[in-house]
């Protein structure tokens, strides 16, 4: 598609976006099939619930279906958030990735591993296995959010205020769970492919 729509698009979305507090990090046209996709990529301070992401769908959509940035041809509009996989390129990637884990590549020397800790318009202050450290961000040539799997600590659980006895209390009963078909999925019954 043509760097013009691309860049109508945007204009377009961004603020439909902005309505909604978020920010849109990219927008993409291309082909598929006999239609084109149109993929939008927003983000928001603490996630993107699934409500906030249909508002911006339905916003993006109707502004499309009045504007002639895509002409006569159909389309499919995908409004989604960026992924794991995103490279911290400005401050407020950093400032959402407080508490993750990232792996850093820095302009000079080796990459290295670190929990971030707080993060403001120039640098991140990240907690390495030697110590605590501030990065400036003109110092990094890539740094991306480490996938982190991890047991829930036992603070965290008496944080949520989830105490044995109520777990006890919470115990399921597997053979009414499992007796009814559906009852544990919400299927409809009928033959599902899994």
């Amino acid at each position: 598609m043509s760097a013009a729509q691309v860049r109508a698009l945007r204009s377009l979305a961004e603020p439909l976006v902005a309505q909604f507090d978020c920010d849109l990090e990219e927008v993409v046209i291309r082909p598929a099939g006999k239609r084109r996709l149109v993929r939008v990529v927003v983000d928001h301070d603490g996630g993107l619930p699934l409500d906030l992401v249909a508002g911006i769908s339905r916003a993006i959509s109707r502004a499309l279906d009045d504007a002639a940035i895509l002409g006569e041809s159909p389309f499919v509009l995908e409004v989604t958030s960026p992924g794991v996989d995103r490279p911290l390129t400005l401050p407020r990637h950093w400032r959402r990735a407080v508490g993750r884990i990232v792996l850093v590549t820095p302009r000079v020397g080796e990459p290295w591993e670190g929990r971030v800790r707080s993060a403001d318009e120039d640098s991140a202050v990240l907690e390495l296995a030697s110590g605590t450290t501030t990065i400036r961000y003109a110092d990094v040539a890539r740094a991306v959010v480490q996938v982190e799997f991890s047991r829930i600590e036992d603070a965290e659980l008496e944080d949520a205020e989830l105490e044995d006895a109520e777990l006890e209390d919470a115990e399921l009963d597997e053979d009414a769970l499992f007796s009814t078909p559906g009852a544990a999925t919400g299927s409809t019954g009928r033959d599902e492919e899994v």
